[in-house]
């Protein structure tokens, strides 16, 4: 017995169209955001949005786990710091400098580490990780040492950013651009690459593919989206302090991932939110050991949503529709 034609494009459609109205959804709660929640903490769920979304574009797509991160993320923070205090650059040419800035640090990094795979990469980006951490404490002429970088102006041609509600909406671009441009790499053909690499690092060796510089080239656009996020948290924040490099700050971004989904790339954007939220209200609720909740809650993901919130649902909806 065949199947109408037309019921068939019909099935074949519905992926399609649930992707638009997620994405529609998404763009509209990124707009209302500001207005539902205090907008210092919408601020920080984008920054960290970018900076989880980093993280998976090399874990959930290369197949590196990366324990160094911060250094990307800290380093842009600074750096957009400095250039936002000594030059008086827009804030957007700050944020910019800074992910250029990490993007640079990442080359020297990356080179050595992507010769490494599994525990040792990421023992490795740790290593270098507190090696920057070690220098910016100790620079305080550039860095502030342990008093950071304080009163970070943001700038935009004349406009006032001061207020936390209007440097959202000033931010939100370069946070899409930047969430674009992730979707973008994991799309391309070189996302591909990376995937074949991340599955079967021999057999892509053996059809000519050299990949020490395809994970080299996704390390490095990894940390200029990192950079992105930190340099857009220096401005949020206007001071830069040395938890920004600190290793803990590496592994808070890789929790988000795991909450989300690893590979999910969007899953990243949700654990993110999700996190920052809930340290949020458990904060202002009184409660002191906010560790012990989110520990705890990665504990149930890990065990329940074996793909991560994100990827388990998309599981369910590839079932119900079927693939695309």
């Amino acid at each position: 017995m065949s199947v109408a034609p037309s019921v068939v494009r019909a099935a074949a459609a519905a992926p399609r169209r649930l992707r638009w109205a997620l994405l529609v959804a998404g763009l509209a709660i990124a707009v209302w955001l500001p207005n539902g929640l205090y907008p210092a903490v919408a601020v920080d769920m984008l920054c960290w949005a970018l900076f989880a979304v980093a993280v998976d574009l090399l874990l959930g797509y290369t197949g590196l786990l990366s324990f160094g991160h911060a250094a990307f993320w800290g380093t842009s923070a600074y750096a957009t710091g400095l250039v936002a205090i000594h030059l008086g650059a827009p804030f957007p040419v700050a944020v910019l400098s800074g992910a250029l800035v990490a993007a640079a640090l990442a080359v020297p990094i990356g080179y050595l580490a992507v010769r490494r795979t599994g525990i040792y990469f990421a023992m490795v980006t740790l290593a270098f990780a507190q090696m920057i951490y070690y220098i910016a404490n100790n620079r305080r002429g550039l860095t502030g040492g342990e008093n950071g970088l304080q009163s970070v102006p943001r700038e935009l041609f004349g406009l006032d950013l001061t207020d936390a509600y209007y440097f959202y909406y000033a931010a939100l671009p370069v946070v899409l651009l930047g969430l674009w441009a992730a979707w973008r790499i994991v799309n391309s053909p070189f996302g591909r690459v990376l995937v074949g690499i991340r599955d079967n690092p021999a057999r892509a060796r053996a059809l000519g593919y050299p990949v020490h510089h395809y994970k080299l080239l996704a390390f490095v656009l990894s940390a200029f989206i990192a950079g992105l996020g930190g340099g857009l948290f220096a401005m949020a924040h206007r001071f830069v302090t040395l938890d920004t490099l600190h290793w803990t700050t590496s592994g808070k971004a890789v929790v988000m991932v795991v909450l989300g989904g690893i590979g999910t790339l969007w899953g990243g954007v949700l654990g993110a939110g999700l996190l920052v939220r809930l340290e949020d209200w458990l904060s202002f609720s009184g409660f002191e050991a906010v560790g012990l909740v989110t520990g705890g809650l990665f504990v149930v993901v890990v065990l329940v949503f074996r793909r991560g919130l994100w990827g388990t649902a998309a599981d369910l909806l590839r079932r119900r529709f079927g693939r695309p």
